[in-house]
């Protein structure tokens, strides 16, 4: 079938040449027959219009499409290697930031409604510094960090700290086996005794919505 078809294409194409060749011909046969009367010197002008000819036609319709051409591809494969880069990029971004939000989710508060923030804070700063310095404690607004986690916030200021029970405090938020995170910290050197401290701090905490 195929050989039918390349046999076909082949005898078109020779019709179409001979075709040519029968209308140009006869031009040719008038311009050999005019270049064999020319004088010497009007055969080497010929020659060198006629090469003049050739190398504007090399120029223009080789030489130029070829580095056009060229250029294309050139600025094809730069215009590829910076979305290469780019497309690098944003992986490593991706990467990093599905590391930073699995750790997240590692440092969330159990889920549950039951949850206070309050209390575990208030029973950890009792156990700490005893209740005495502990001037006011205050629930914050929970806010809605995504679709799947809420911040749980608390305000507190203590008073007439020392700085080992300042120091044995913030130990012990850091260190409870819920993740809590010191937000804030402000420190203030008491005016009656320098050697005492009030300080205004926030807790906050991450937990999965219920």
């Amino acid at each position: 079938m195929f050989a039918g078809i390349r046999e076909k294409i082949g005898e078109l194409w020779s019709a179409q040449v001979r075709r040519l060749r029968g209308a140009i011909d006869p031009y040719s046969s008038q311009a050999r027959a005019y270049y064999t009367r020319l004088e010497p010197r009007e055969k080497m002008l010929v020659r060198i219009a006629a090469g003049a000819m050739a190398l504007f036609i090399a120029y223009n319709f080789i030489y130029l499409p070829v580095v056009d051409l060229r250029g294309a591809i050139s600025d094809n494969v730069t215009r590829r290697q910076r979305e290469l880069i780019e497309v690098r990029g944003l992986t490593r971004t991706y990467l990093r930031l599905k590391d930073e939000l699995a750790t997240t989710h590692k440092r969330t508060v159990p889920a549950g409604r039951d949850f206070s923030l309050f209390t575990v804070v208030e029973t950890a700063l009792t156990g700490s510094v005893g209740h005495d310095k502990l001037g006011s404690i205050t629930p914050g607004i929970d806010r809605k960090v995504s679709d799947n986690l809420v911040e749980y916030r608390v305000d507190l200021q203590l008073n007439d700290l020392s700085l080992p029970q300042l120091i044995d405090a913030l130990y012990r938020l850091q260190n409870l086996t819920i993740p809590i995170t010191v937000s804030s910290l402000h420190v203030k050197r008491r005016f009656q005794n320098p050697h005492s401290y009030d300080v205004e701090l926030t807790c906050s905490a991450l937990g999965k919505n219920a």
